[in-house]
């Protein structure tokens, strides 16, 4: 029985044909990503604005201005009210209170609890949470730490295994996977909480490796084939591992669309962060980290030089050690 293969062997695809209209379309969606970010903004959740989430389910649909009106009635200072899941599933997160106490927010989210029950019958608080808005901001600083280390992480370690344009190519392209998934928060409003920050972090992880296959076969290929243009190089190195891209990439995407669609709210932007993302890496494997490498005009020259620079090393030691 053969395996499954939705790629055939031995393609030949000139993907870098397309490198000028892929980088116009990176370019608009960065761009675009960037004006989401600063007209829109994200809407941070509890994790990093603090306050309380209250997740109401209600017995019939309920008019949200009509809500609104209710908890803003309160005097607990603005709220935000959105659906999740079903039209009868309501999250309330309500700010942090000016004089923050415990007692504070406790009274705070009686009250509020109080008035659905008697304005509407049948309403059931669920889950309730609170956070500080003090632990909220050490929560943001450390989630955008985490990003920040882990790109100049990947940088270094890029840089030393290849070359340098290696390292640039992948930081470019993963900054472009980051900024296109936090272009899309803002643009739908999706709370952005820890669970994107981890979505992030995973995402950087599984496009970092997808880039990584594919430079080194570049490299391999710069070796073994030295008359070659550096586009022919390309070509037949993302040609090489296609299947592997392809068949990695719809893994991991199709379970994640079945979460989005059929999971539990509580991992739905986590999900649906995940999903774009590999998307997003995907493409920006194949045509902005190959494309980085063409502008700096990556030759074979190069890994020439650091390997007569080894073996130059190696016969220095080799008389001390005799």
């Amino acid at each position: 029985m053969r395996p499954l293969k939705l790629v055939p062997d031995n393609t030949n695809i000139d993907f870098m044909s397309f490198r000028k209209i892929a980088a116009v379309i990176s370019t608009v969606m960065v761009i675009g990503s960037i004006a989401l970010l600063a007209i829109k903004g994200l809407n941070f959740g509890i994790d990093f604005v603090g306050g309380q989430l209250v997740r109401v389910t209600f017995s019939q649909n309920v008019e949200i201005e009509q809500l609104r009106a209710k908890v803003d009635s309160l005097g607990v200072g603005e709220s935000t009210i959105q659906q999740f899941g079903s039209p009868r599933d309501i999250a309330i997160r309500l700010p942090v209170p000016e004089n923050e106490t415990p007692q504070s927010a406790s009274q705070a989210a009686q009250k509020l609890r109080n008035t659905l029950e008697q304005a509407y019958p049948g309403a059931k608080v669920g889950s309730v949470e609170a956070v500080s808005g003090k632990v909220s901001g050490e929560l943001f600083e450390k989630g955008a730490l985490a990003l920040v280390i882990a790109l100049l992480a990947i940088l270094v370690y890029i840089w030393f295994r290849f070359e340098w344009q290696f390292g640039v190519g992948a930081l470019l392209a993963l900054a472009q996977d980051m900024i296109v998934v936090l272009g899309f928060f803002a643009l739908t409003q999706l709370e952005f909480d820890l669970n994107t920050i981890a979505a992030l972090l995973t995402i950087i992880g599984y496009s970092l490796n997808d880039k990584i296959v594919i430079f080194d076969r570049v490299r391999e290929n710069l070796r073994k084939f030295r008359r070659m243009g550096i586009v022919e190089i390309l070509n037949l190195s993302i040609n090489e591992t296609l299947s592997r891209t392809v068949m990695t990439s719809l893994s991991i995407t199709m379970p994640l669309l079945v979460l989005v669609f059929f999971g539990p709210d509580v991992i739905f932007g986590f999900s649906l962060a995940m999903a774009l993302g590999i998307i997003v890496g995907t493409w920006s494997s194949m045509f902005v980290g190959n494309g980085i490498l063409i502008q700096f005009n990556v030759s074979p020259d190069s890994f020439e030089k650091k390997a007569v620079a080894a073996n130059a090393n190696a016969e220095r030691v080799a008389p001390r050690e005799r």
